[in-house]
This record gives structure tokens, sequence and C-alpha cells, in this order.
């Protein structure tokens, strides 16, 4: 049987080799901003440039919240100062890590609003994130369109 040396494999991190977990983390360091160059990312994780850049480009951490727990709100909102800034600050009170925002130029009055949020797994149901929006002044509609 021919092996597939291209395949991708979910691999548990307490058996890959050190130098693969200070890569991803060098990864992390210069995606978060927290270094600005592979260089000073090396430095701060204690791995040579060579090693970063054979790995970095084969090595990615699999974060499974990050396609679980994502919901896509449908909001209809009345033309009206702060709406949508009151849904951002009620989404905020909610633990909501909002991840995009599609606003359409408002007609008769309503803008369309679609929001797509990531919560922590068991943090807080699709109901009560539609009643809690619901609630915020100036509010029309609110629907749940993709997710949970």
């Amino acid at each position: 049987m021919a092996e597939n040396r291209s395949a991708l494999v979910v691999v548990n991190s307490e058996v890959l080799p050190d130098i693969v977990l200070k890569v991803l983390a060098a990864k992390r360091m210069k995606a978060r901003g927290e270094v600005s160059t592979s260089t000073e990312a090396c430095r701060a994780v204690g791995i040579s440039r060579s090693a970063y850049y054979k790995y970095k480009d084969s090595v990615f951490n699999y974060e499974e919240r990050l396609t679980n727990n994502i919901v896509s709100v449908y909001c209809i909102l009345r033309d009206e100062k702060g709406v949508l800034s009151s849904i951002i600050s009620k989404l905020y009170e909610l633990n909501a890590n909002i991840l995009t925002i599609n606003q359409n130029i408002p007609v008769d009055s309503v803008a369309t609003v679609t929001v797509s949020v990531r919560f922590d797994r068991g943090s807080l149901n699709t109901s009560v994130l539609t009643e809690e929006l619901a609630k915020v002044g100036g509010v029309v509609d609110v629907k749940i369109i993709s997710g949970e």
C-alpha cells in the first residue's frame, strides 16, 4: 500500500518533538503581534531560524473552537444612531468574539446587519442570544441564520 506523504493528520502534542511545539509557539507569537519578526520569535522560543523555516509551512495548531460554536445572526435595525453599537456592546456582555459584521445601507428606515460570532463551548445557546439581542433598543428583528 502506497503511503500518502502529504496527508494531514491530527497528533496529540504530547508526542510531538519539542522543535515542532516551539515552531508553533513562534508562529503564534508572530501572528498575535507579540514579536514583529521571525527572528525575534525564534529567539523568544529558543530555536534556530533554519528550524523555523523548515517546519513553519507544515505545522498548524488545530483549533476545534475555530470551527465550532460559530453563529451567524441576521438583524433588522432601525436607522438610528447607536443601534449597531448597542448590538456590539450586548455581544461583548455575552462574551461573544465577533468575527464579521456586514451592514447594508438602510432602506425604508431600517438596515440589515449580519454578525458572525464565536462563543466558548456551552457558554450560551442561540435562543438566549436571540432574546438578548431582541431586547436592544432599535432592534426590529433577530434571526439565527447559521450555527448551533
